[in-house]
C-alpha cells in the first residue's frame, strides 16, 4: 500500500538538515520574546505568528524570507532560551519518528547579550540531551560559520573542541553569490588536519561553481542541498541521462546530497514537488537524503517530506528507506554506530511497517 502521512510518521527516520533557528514553536517565540521584552515581533498570537513565518518564507522575497531569521534569532540570546529551543526541538523531531539528527546552528549568532562561543554551545548541547531522553532519538550538532563574516576558523576550532561531548560536524552558510567556500579555505583545510567531518551550502543559489569548489577546492563530505547538479545532467527526449563530469564525479564518489525539497520551492530552486531535480537525481542513484531545513519557515517535517515525495512520485516503503538508509550511511557517526542504527532500528522499523495491515 502506499504509504500515508500517519504511517510515515511512525516509521523510523533520518535527519541530516535541519537549521536550530529554522524551527522553533511558534508559542516559544512569542513566550521568550515577552521574557526579554523584545517587542518586534509581527504578532504576539502563536496562530497567527506562525502562518506570517510560513507567509513570510513563501512569499518570493528573499528580504521578508531573511528577516524570519531575525526574529528567531533574536530570542535566542540567554543561556536558558537556548537549552529550551534545542530540548524542544529534539522532542519535535521525535515525536516525528526522527531515530537520528543533525541539526545545525551558528554559534557566532547568539552572543548579543554576553553569552561566550562555548557557552552557547554548551548551552545548546544541554538542550539536545534534555530532549532527547527517553525519547529515542540521537541528536549531533552541526556548528555552521556565515560565509560572509571572518570567524570561520574560529568556529572551525571551536567544532573540533567539542567533537568528543556531542559537536558532529562543522558547516558553512549563508548566501553562495559572492561569498565563495574558497574564501575560508584556512578552515577547511584545519579540519581536513583534524580529522574532523565537514559540510557546506552548495548549489543551492548558485550553481555548479559552488558545488564545484566546496568539492574539489574545500573537500566537503556533504552537499548542503545540492540541488544545481541538475545542471550538469542532460535529459534525453526518451528519458535517457547523460551525466557531466562534475555530477558523474559526485554521483561515483557518492557524496551525500542534502535535499530540503519544500524550502527548495521558497528560494526558487524548482517550481513544484513533481518538478523537483530529486526524482531524476534518485532514478539515477545519486546519494540523496530528504530533510526540513527549517521546519517553522517551511510549515513542515521529515514526514511531510516523504509524503510529498510519495504523492508526486509514487514512492513506495522501499524508496523510503532507501532515502533513510542513505541518510544513515551519510551521517557524522562512526561507522560501527551507522551500521547498528540502520541494521538495528531502521532497517527492523521499516519491515515491521510495511506489513502492517
Amino acid at each position: 500500500m502506499s504509504p500515508t502521512l500517519d504511517k510515515i510518521r511512525q516509521a523510523p527516520k533520518v535527519l541530516l538538515h535541519d537549521h536550530l533557528d529554522g524551527g522553533l514553536r511558534a508559542e516559544t517565540i512569542v513566550e521568550l520574546a515577552r521574557e526579554i521584552d523584545y517587542g518586534r515581533l509581527p504578532s504576539t498570537d502563536p496562530d497567527n505568528l506562525r502562518l506570517w513565518f510560513e507567509e513570510a518564507a513563501d512569499s518570493g522575497s528573499l528580504e521578508r524570507y531573511l528577516e524570519t531569521f531575525d526574529h528567531t534569532v533574536a530570542v535566542m540570546q540567554t543561556r536558558e532560551s537556548l537549552v529550551r529551543v534545542a530540548a524542544e526541538c529534539a522532542r519535535d523531531l521525535a515525536d516525528d519518528g526522527v531515530v537520528y539528527a543533525e541539526v545545525r546552528f551558528a554559534p557566532e549568532q547568539h552572543t548579543t547579550m554576553g553569552l561566550s562561543l562555548d557557552q552557547v554551545v554548551e548551552a545548546v548541547l544541554e538542550g539536545f540531551t534534555l530532549g532527547s531522553q527517553g525519547r529515542g532519538i540521537r541528536v549531533g550538532t552541526l556548528l555552521t560559520a556565515m560565509r560572509h563574516m571572518a570567524r570561520s576558523m574560529e568556529i572551525a576550532e571551536l567544532a573540533v573542541r567539542y567533537r568528543d561531548v556531542g559537536v558532529v560536524g562543522f558547516d558553512i552558510a549563508g548566501a553562495e553569490a559572492g561569498y565563495p567556500p574558497t574564501r575560508h579555505l584556512d578552515a577547511f583545510e584545519y579540519l581536513q588536519r583534524e580529522n574532523a567531518h565537514f559540510t557546506i551550502h552548495a548549489g543551492e543559489a548558485f550553481g555548479l561553481p559552488s558545488i564545484w569548489q566546496a568539492i574539489q577546492w574545500c573537500g566537503a563530505d556533504r552537499l548542503g542541498h545540492g540541488v544545481r547538479i541538475i545542471d550538469d545532467i542532460t535529459v534525453a527526449g526518451d528519458g535517457s541521462a547523460k551525466l557531466g563530469r562534475l555530477a558523474a564525479y559526485v554521483r561515483d564518489k557518492r557524496i551525500p546530497l542534502e535535499m530540503c525539497p519544500t524550502s527548495n520551492l521558497q528560494t526558487g530552486a524548482a517550481d513544484s514537488i513533481a518538478e523537483h531535480p530529486i526524482g531524476l537525481l534518485r532514478r539515477l542513484h545519486f546519494r540523496v537524503t530528504v530533510n526540513t531545513d527549517n521546519r517553522l519557515m517551511s510549515s513542515t517535517s521529515v514526514s511531510l517530506e516523504f509524503a510529498k515525495l510519495v504523492e508526486a512520485f509514487g514512492y513506495d516503503w522501499d524508496d523510503l528507506q532507501w532515502f533513510t538508509v542513505n541518510a544513515m550511511k551519510s551521517a557524522f557517526l562512526p561507522f560501527d554506530e551507522r551500521l547498528a542504527l540502520i541494521n538495528g532500528v531502521i532497517k527492523p522499523g521499516f519491515a515491521q511497517i510495511k506489513w502492517q495491515p
